[in-house]
């Protein structure tokens, strides 16, 4: 006797969500239980911000590699092509994404204190500690320019800091690049150094530290004279002590700018 193939009914929720025919299994076969249900963001719960909260949880787990408009797809429950009604590609996602996640760390960080110096210190360590909470973006964010509001709100910030200690305009414009380049440089080698394995990180510190003490005092006498290996490239203390270093250097550069001394 031929038993017909139970048809699979779908339909929708008013929610959007799709439903496959309770108690029926994709071949066609009952089942004891409710089939699964498929959900279905409904396409107009879609915006930027929604975009860019999974664009940063999927960046932190995965890595930009893994950060796609399928691997958003998968995580929202909205088709991949969706996403194109907000970023026309993935290189501006990751621009937004880093304008964003700027707006989570300085906003309100960076306050006047009157004190040139002090100001550079603090957005020194506002964008610091930026790079190590997301360091799987810390490359980018060191080599890119997202020409956005906060980017211009940063440099607005540090620019009057040079302004403030006398220096002119080209130079001001001069020294504001060293010290950004100085400030994302070492933030992102110290972000992108924890981003390894700890088994690497170990592994790598105890090699340095065998090489150390094999080397030929006649063929380096400066490295062996100094009595321990040379701080790791991740070391925390460096940061400081080099921000300190940048900044007696513009001290001492300000002090022949006319009308140093009312500063």
């Amino acid at each position: 006797m031929f038993i017909p193939t139970a048809v699979i009914l779908e339909g929708t929720h008013d929610d959007g969500r799709t439903l496959t025919n309770p108690g029926t299994s994709e071949d066609g076969t009952r089942s004891t239980s409710d089939a699964p249900v498929r959900t279905r963001r409904k396409r107009d719960s879609l915006n930027r911000t929604v975009i860019l909260d999974a664009a940063k949880v999927i960046s932190e787990r995965d890595g930009l590699d893994g950060l796609t408009f399928q691997s958003l797809g998968a995580e929202l429950g909205a088709h991949p092509t969706s996403m194109y009604r907000h970023f026309k590609d993935k290189d501006e996602l990751v621009l937004a994404l880093i304008d964003s996640l700027r707006d989570r760390s300085y906003l309100g960080a960076l306050v006047p204190t009157g004190d040139w110096r002090e100001n550079l210190r603090i957005a020194a360590r506002v964008v610091h500690e930026h790079y190590l909470r997301y360091p799987q973006l810390a490359s980018q964010m060191a080599a890119r320019t997202t020409r956005m509001p906060r980017e211009f709100s940063n440099m607005e910030y540090t620019l009057k800091a040079f302004f403030d200690a006398g220096f002119n305009n080209e130079d001001a414009l001069k020294y504001q690049r060293v010290f950004g380049n100085y400030v994302r440089a070492l933030s992102s080698i110290e972000a992108t150094s924890h981003c390894l394995p700890e088994q690497v990180q170990r592994e790598d510190e105890l090699a340095w530290r065998i090489q150390f003490e094999r080397l030929d005092p006649e063929e380096y006498p400066a490295i062996t004279a100094a009595g321990q290996p040379p701080l790791g490239i991740g070391d925390a203390s460096t940061f400081d002590a080099g921000l300190e270093v940048l900044i007696r250097g513009l001290e001492a550069l300000a002090e022949g700018v006319p009308g140093a001394e009312d500063r």
